[in-house]
């Protein structure tokens, strides 16, 4: 995954076409106490610091003039960093694409003696910035104060004017969205907007119920109100990121069906950019393939065949892009829900011919991929066998194993000093089954369960959560049927 990200911020940055006609910067930068040094024309991409990006460079010449000219078509804007040379002093301001703009300033006193010419939003960023600075020390203060708190009015006290001190930053932010609509300040204070859920009871259609997930379903329903996805600048940013891992992983319930409806809304919110589409894009792909979830791997399938397929993951060579297309490929026979591929194998102890649909009968069938080398299986296949007979077994389970290496002789050996004989034991000599892309063996011990009708309901399972997996599956089909 660390390629594919190197791939994307490599990748060069489209524009949109809100912001068409208009090309790169000019920026003239003057600090008094700085000469014959490098600075450095930095950018978020996303996230928040240390995570920033160098956009371009220049150096200071003797009257401390350091000057930056681009007719970049692609670049958009965003909040940008002067970054010196020590790497430590840096100062933010907004860029737009076509702005030609002047800036000085005291290098000791950043960015309080910042000036700023033929740029109208900087001067109100810089007094946003300052109004901040004041925020922050207040609301430290707050934290201070709590933490020696003697009473509960103190506390409730401290609280009461912390929310007062939250509430005033809104405002401040509001006001300057309402009077100042077609700014890019504005659309990063409305892209900053909580939402605020309305106070009181609320009820249910009868009108009598009261609807405890109202402030839930309403913060979700408004949570990207402020948000333009339509402007690329905001990628610019380290404001992204973080508000699609919340909406992704607090605000989504972990269920391919509701990441894969997400994942279309948010896609289809950002159709039309580049920069912004790619970031959701890569984002999702790479959070589901990171995904401890069972199940969830269908939603890189669904992602594949819908997106990248399509051609829309315009960043990727076709080397590159026929790697998620083989990943995808090899997740999507073994997808939960999914009818189990056949297993043609041989017994290992009769070296008879024997499939999975031949074996009949049972409620529950485990398929355990293995090898008796590996060493976690050699200590998680006896606790499969503990697990069989302790419940398993009265569940109406069965269990098929494949050895996915080593000889008949040494199979047999493992098997019979851990007293497996009772399982379906067989392993494939000449490798012809087909198992190993079927059900994406990349490691073992590899664990599938399926259901009378041999449709997988779980993968990746160890001896731990074979029977929750199947208390699960009984009580949903109990609650189906009142």
């Amino acid at each position: 995954m660390k390629r594919i990200i190197a791939l994307l911020f490599c990748a060069i940055f489209a524009t949109s076409a809100a912001f068409a006609g208009k090309k790169g910067y000019k920026i003239q930068l003057k600090l008094s106490g700085v000469k014959d040094s490098m600075v450095y024309l930095v950018h978020y991409y996303g996230k928040p610091l240390p995570k920033i990006y160098k956009s371009d460079s220049a150096i200071f010449n003797k009257k401390g003039i350091a000057e930056f000219n681009s007719n970049d078509s692609t670049f958009v804007g965003g909040i940008y960093i002067m970054l010196l040379s020590d790497k430590k002093t840096y100062f933010e301001f907004l860029l737009n694409a076509g702005d030609d703009i002047s800036i000085s300033g005291k290098i000791g006193d950043l960015p309080g003696s910042l000036v700023f010419r033929n740029s109208p939003e900087n001067e109100p960023f810089k007094r946003y910035e300052e109004f901040l600075k004041t925020y922050s020390e207040r609301q430290e203060g707050y934290k201070k104060e709590l933490s020696q708190a003697k009473s509960s009015a103190d506390t409730a006290d401290v609280r009461k004017r912390a929310v007062a001190a939250a509430k005033e930053l809104n405002k401040y932010r509001k006001d300057f969205a309402t009077k100042n609509p077609n700014t890019f300040l504005a659309e990063i204070f409305n892209a900053l907007e909580v939402v605020q859920v309305p106070e009181g009871d609320h009820f249910l259609p009868d009108g009598k119920t009261k609807d405890s997930t109202f402030g839930f379903t309403y913060f979700k329903a408004h949570y990207w109100d402020g948000w333009n996805f339509q402007d690329d600048r905001l990628i610019n940013t380290p404001l992204y990121d973080a508000k699609l891992e919340e909406y992704v992983t607090r605000l989504t319930l972990p269920y391919p069906d509701s990441l894969e409806k997400e994942a279309d809304f948010l896609l289809k919110k950002t159709k039309g950019t580049k920069d912004l589409f790619k970031y959701t894009l890569w984002w999702l792909t790479q959070y589901i393939e990171n995904s401890k979830v069972m199940g969830v791997d269908e939603v890189f399938v669904y992602l594949v065949e819908n997106y990248y397929m399509k051609g829309d993951a315009f960043w990727l060579t076709p080397e590159e892009l026929k790697k998620y297309t083989d990943r995808a490929q090899k997740i999507a026979p073994n997808v939960i829900g999914n009818v189990s591929p056949e297993v043609k194998v041989k017994n290992v102890f009769t070296q008879e011919d024997v499939s999975l649909s031949s074996i009949k009968g049972g409620k529950f069938y485990l398929l355990v991929f293995y090898s008796p080398d590996c060493g976690h299986c050699q200590k998680e296949i006896p606790l499969i066998d503990s697990v069989y007979k302790a419940a398993f077994k009265a569940k109406g389970g069965k269990i098929f194993t494949v050895s996915t290496e080593g000889d008949s002789k040494k199979i047999q050996e493992f098997l019979i000093k851990n007293k497996l004989e009772e399982w379906t034991n067989n392993w494939d000599p000449d490798n012809q089954g087909g198992w190993r892309n079927n059900f994406d063996v990349y490691s073992t011990p590899t664990i599938y369960l399926l259901d009378e009708k041999k449709i997988i309901r779980g993968k990746r399972l160890d001896h731990s959560n074979i029977m929750t997996v199947i208390e699960m599956m009984e009580k949903r089909a109990k609650d189906q049927k009142k």
